[in-house]
């Protein structure tokens, strides 16, 4: 399943569907529709977040689906997929593959990242593993792991990488992690535009996951009306 499902997705687009409870697109029967649009628009999976977005977009298209769920603790700053009852939720959600933070960051009530991985190899073994990474050690640990692939979601994201970039020195950061492992590395995080996709790939990027450039339009909005404030 994981190889059949990787091979699928590579050279393509994934686009994330995903509205959190402050945005005005909260609610899983647009992110149904939005993913739906996705499809129609050639995107060949769905990255969502929350179990219940995830079956209402399973209704919606026949796309695999790469699963998170958000889920702030006091203890961490580990959010995505961060402890064993988010990792639950998605098995139940009968996603394809899982995401998961897999940074040095210490997850909340003490989880260990080896524990999740486990977890999901004994439970789920036909569900896919994706790593959120941040830097090139941390892609390594995750190999070593056992994660099926590395996504640079969380570059840029962490206290320790603040201000990095993907796409810094011609995707310097992209194109390091994929020496550096043997799985296939994801382009994520800022994708905003069509040529900064193919220059992913150009890259070496296994599939491109772009996800506000595309499917949060306050966002959009942004880029438009600042354009227009600094034209005036």
């Amino acid at each position: 399943m994981e190889a059949g499902m990787l091979q699928a997705l590579k050279g393509k687009l994934v686009v994330s569907c995903q509205a959190l409870a402050e945005e005005p697109l909260h609610s899983s029967f647009i992110m149904g529709r939005m993913a739906k649009a996705a499809a129609e628009g050639g995107a060949s999976a769905i990255r969502a977040n929350s179990g219940v977005d995830i079956k209402e977009i399973k209704g919606q298209v026949d796309l695999p689906v790469i699963g998170i769920v958000k889920k702030d603790y006091p203890d961490s700053p580990v959010f995505i997929t961060p402890t064993a009852h988010e990792v639950d939720e998605l098995i139940e959600a009968n996603v394809e593959m899982i995401a998961m933070d897999a940074t040095s960051q210490p997850r909340p009530q003490g989880e260990k990242l080896t524990n999740l991985v486990e977890k999901v190899r004994q439970e789920a073994p036909s569900i896919a593993l994706m790593a959120d990474v941040s830097t090139i050690k941390e892609a390594k640990q995750a190999e070593e792991l056992g994660f099926d692939c590395i996504s640079t979601t969380l570059a840029g994201y962490t206290s320790y990488t603040e201000g990095a970039s993907l796409m810094a020195d011609n995707f310097s950061l992209l194109k390091e992690m994929i020496r550096a492992v043997s799985v296939p590395v994801i382009a994520e995080g800022k994708v905003s535009t069509p040529s900064l996709a193919q220059s992913a790939l150009k890259a070496g990027a296994y599939c491109v996951v772009v996800g506000s450039a595309i499917t949060r339009p306050q966002e959009i909005t942004k880029t438009f009306t600042a354009s227009l404030e600094a034209e005036r």
